[in-house]
């Protein structure tokens, strides 16, 4: 697989196969994920990515939202997953009056 990527010509495009991605994304051989997320609630289906499926940062690239509420996200992967910490960064002085605001109102 690896050989056929490295030749010239159009991409290759994977639409819907969730086998085929666990393969190519073991691989290394996936430069980019268009991932459209859907506003509605299953409460089943098939995982994107599987058990077996090897750890890897990704990086948001481009995002769009359709008038029906689709996200239409493009990630690139990026290597492996950074250690340390996702949380978010302090608060904004804004952020901080608004719950100090919404703590005085609930009283």
């Amino acid at each position: 697989m690896s050989a056929l990527k490295g030749q010239p010509g159009h991409d290759l495009q994977i639409i819907g196969s969730g086998n085929l991605i666990q393969t190519l994304q073991a691989a290394s051989l996936i430069d980019e994920y268009n991932i459209w997320t859907f506003p509605v609630v299953l409460g089943r289906g098939k995982r994107l990515f599987e058990k077996g499926a090897r750890p890897s940062a990704l990086r948001l690239v481009a995002s769009k939202v359709s008038t029906t509420g689709v996200v239409m996200s493009t990630y690139v992967p990026v290597g492996d997953i950074p250690l340390g910490a996702f949380g978010a960064a302090e608060p904004s002085a804004k952020e901080l009056s608004r719950r100090a605001k919404m703590a005085t109102d609930a009283t």
